[in-house]
């Protein structure tokens, strides 16, 4: 028995079982097409939560009210730790050695109006250097200007939706906007961003800090961007900032200092945890196909015994009728398995043109689904197939139920 006689007997039992066929193949690729759709969608999470914060740069600190140690959990962020930051802090932090660029943040919602036009939108109080920090562009006008810590000042910057909600066609440079019961001159757009940790900035009105806080009637800021000057020496920053403020709040350790590459070593880790977890959960389905591989292998050996017994008699060996049926199992994993990445593919694909992540599957899910399809099936279908390759030519050709 060559090659070509092996294609086809696989291929005519593949035919002539029809059902069976299309069911263990459906199996299959139910199984794979989970683990390249559910690693897919894992490792396009992780990608994008990997490019949002990359857009803060790797020197970059995150200063915030409160220590996780006491809190249970994530430090305050809303400004209502025990002791609050201020804009006396952060200009503090500016003077260091160490420090490049200082901006604070205090955020809320307000209703932006104009003439007739009225929107609910974010306002984040801040300063200058929040714009080269967040490495935000401007498509009209300028950033809000350099003022003293405290200092009020009229003036805003506004994303390009709320630009559009507010002003229409017409321009916005110099036009007036209301903010809760404050005024404030257009002095620049943003150019058009998207989304970014959370905060949509088409959306916003950038205001000074001092106004944002007299806008919420709110004292106390609930973070600190603090950008290291120097490249790659972010601890020596980090101690210098944390000295600092412990020396300016009496000696009490009360904020919590977040960096770039910590955040990014947890999220990492737990999103390629959950990306594995969920390609695990599917590759169950590959055993429970395995299983239904082998349940299947027995009933085809039951029912083509005399089919076994004729090829043992023309001279088919027991290894030879082994590799028929472990061919035929074998056969239907990868059929079912490329079917399965094919449809995991063009989901993957459609959900790329839907939304901004980046939904590829991974590598391993690509190579290790097929292979572990094709494995489950040999594994499964070896002791039906050697239980065939083992019956005698005389009692395989009996008739069942002979003697």
């Amino acid at each position: 028995m060559d090659a070509r006689d092996a294609c086809r007997f696989w291929l005519g039992a593949l035919r002539g079982h029809g059902s069976r066929s299309a069911m263990l193949l459906m199996a299959m690729a139910i199984g794979v097409f989970f683990i390249a759709l559910l690693g897919g969608l894992g490792q396009g999470a992780r990608a994008y939560v990997l490019g949002e914060f990359s857009l803060l740069g790797r020197d970059l600190l995150i200063v915030l009210p409160g220590r996780n140690e006491t809190t249970g959990g994530l430090p305050p962020i809303t400004g209502m730790a025990p002791r609050s930051l201020t804009e006396a802090d952060a200009a503090a932090l500016s003077r260091l050695a160490a420090v490049r660029r200082v901006a604070p943040l205090q955020a809320g919602q307000a209703q932006v109006s104009r003439d007739n036009r009225s929107r609910e939108a974010l306002v984040l109080g801040t300063t200058h250097d929040f714009f080269a920090i967040r490495q935000l562009r401007l498509a009209q006008g300028r950033p809000l200007p350099e003022l003293e810590p405290g200092q009020l000042g009229h003036v805003a910057v506004i994303g390009g939706r709320l630009r559009q909600a507010l002003f229409g066609e017409a321009p916005a440079l110099g036009r007036w906007v209301r903010a809760g019961d404050r005024r404030f001159r257009v002095i620049g757009v943003l150019e058009a961003r998207g989304e970014s940790l959370g905060m949509d900035l088409s959306e916003a009105l950038i205001v000074p800090v001092a106004s944002a806080e007299a806008l919420f009637n709110r004292e106390g800021l609930q973070r600190i961007f603090v950008e290291a000057r120097v490249p790659g020496y972010l601890d020596g920053a980090r101690r210098q900032v944390l000295a600092l403020l412990t020396e300016r709040h009496q000696g009490e350790e009360d904020v919590t200092l977040l960096s770039q590459d910590a955040m990014l070593a947890a999220f990492d880790g737990i999103l390629d945890g959950l990306t594995l977890a969920l390609a695990g959960v599917a590759a169950l389905s590959l055993l429970v196909a395995g299983i239904l591989i082998m349940n299947v292998t027995w009933v085809a050996v039951l029912q083509r015994s005399a089919e076994i017994g004729l090829l043992k008699a023309l001279g088919a060996t027991g290894g030879q009728v082994r590799l028929l049926f472990l061919g035929e199992a074998g056969l239907l994993a990868l059929l079912g398995a490329g079917t399965g990445l094919a449809l995991a593919e063009l989901l993957l694909w459609g959900g790329r043109l839907l939304s901004e992540l980046p939904l590829y599957a991974p590598w391993w899910a690509r190579l290790g689904a097929p292979l572990l399809a094709l494995l489950a099936a040999l594994l499964f279908a070896w002791l039906p197939a050697s239980q065939a390759a083992a019956q005698a030519p005389v009692q395989a050709l009996r008739p069942q139920g002979s003697l």
